[in-house]
């Protein structure tokens, strides 16, 4: 299976999906437990919720292999994008419910580790990589929207309830501030639903390592509430008529980002 599926738009903007995917090789299925293989920790369904994308003209990068066999948003050397608070790794050994995602004796050790970070890990960032200079090359400048979501209560990470919005620019680091400014005031606007900025989540590898507006290359990260748009317990149903009411919230997020850029970027 491919590693990603990717389609090229004319628009400034590309859209990164990267925990969307739910393939895992049978040779690893096997030494996986019961509990990982519910696939917990997808990103479920994004890639479909975001389908409004080809009418905006944006590129859009989607994983498919699970974030068991390599977790594409964490560095690659492994360190904690957040200090002093708990995550997973690059290839996690547990759920973000604590559960083990190996059977006994098959945790990877470091020189699985390091082969599967060039397997799998590493032809989705050259493709990233390729394609926002790509991208800068022929307008100017790059947007990036990396595109999440998580359970609405995730004990490990964050107590009671996560805001439904999560915009995340790494404190402003990553995106310029009037793009930044015109997202989150559109999530701030969205009615029926909480939206926060540089919250728990700031954004993860891909938002910080992209993120270069001194280089006119802009990202930001939307860890969107799984309640928002889908059941969150297995077998995690994608739900149409939530989907519905937040759609357009996401589309006039993602049109601001796009307008506001090519006014100021």
């Amino acid at each position: 299976m491919d590693l990603f599926r990717f389609r090229r738009g004319p628009s400034p903007l590309l859209v990164s999906v990267p925990h969307a995917g739910t393939h895992i090789p049978a040779e690893l299925r096997a030494r996986l437990t019961g509990a990982a293989l519910e696939l917990p920790d997808t990103d479920w369904h994004v890639d479909r919720l975001y389908d409004f994308l080809d009418d905006l003209g944006t590129s859009v990068l989607v994983a498919t292999h699970s974030r068991y066999v390599i977790d594409l948003n964490r560095p690659p050397d492994n360190a904690n994008l957040y200090p002093g608070h708990d995550t997973t790794g690059l290839v996690p050994i547990d759920t973000v419910a604590r559960a083990d995602v190996y059977l006994p004796g098959e945790v990877p050790g470091e020189r699985e580790v390091v082969a599967r970070r060039a397997r799998y890990w590493q032809p989705y960032h050259d493709q990233l990589e390729r394609e926002l200079q790509r991208v800068r090359a022929e307008h100017g400048y790059a947007l990036l929207w990396d595109a999440h979501s998580i359970p609405s209560e995730v004990p490990r990470f964050f107590s009671g309830r996560l805001p439904d919005l999560n915009v995340g620019t790494n404190g402003g680091a990553s995106c310029g501030a009037a793009m930044e400014a015109v997202v989150f005031a559109a999530a701030e606007r969205a009615p029926s639903y909480t939206a926060v900025l540089n919250g728990r989540f700031k954004g993860g590898y891909i938002t910080r390592h992209y993120g270069r507006p001194a280089e006119r290359i802009h990202a930001l990260q939307l860890e969107l509430s799984q309640r928002t748009y889908m059941n969150e317990p297995p077998p995690f149903e994608f739900r149409d008529d939530l989907a519905a009411k937040v759609r357009p919230v996401l589309r006039t997020m993602v049109e601001a980002y796009i307008r506001t850029a090519a006014g100021s970027a």
